[in-house]
């Protein structure tokens, strides 16, 4: 469960940074809401998956280094931004890194 509520915390926060590019620096005022409502609901979820149990280095872990490579992805899906094949890479050791500390809180 606590893995899920993370995954959300996760996708939420990345739609809130999405949200708050498309808003250019607020001038598109109809983005504002969703840039608060999204980034409420990552640190809500976030905060619920800690409060059951995820250790929060585990959580912060997985959530800025998934974070980070999910928001330069949608930022090239949906904004057009240069993603350089040493960004591509530096998602793939993101990932990678992810799986490692996935692995390692299982060995508890």
């Amino acid at each position: 469960m606590t893995w899920f509520l993370l995954a959300g915390a996760i996708l939420t926060e990345v739609a809130a940074t999405l949200s708050l590019r498309a808003s250019e620096g607020f001038r598109n005022k109809r983005w504002i809401a969703p840039v608060a409502v999204f980034y409420a609901a990552a640190f809500t979820l976030l905060t619920v998956a800690l409060a059951n149990g995820m250790p929060v280095g585990i959580a912060y872990g997985i959530w800025a280094a998934s974070g980070v490579a999910l928001t330069a992805i949608g930022a090239r899906v949906f904004f057009g931004e240069r993603l350089t094949w040493r960004m591509a890479v530096g998602i793939v050791f993101i990932a990678l890194g992810v799986f490692v500390i996935e692995l390692g809180s299982q060995s508890h």
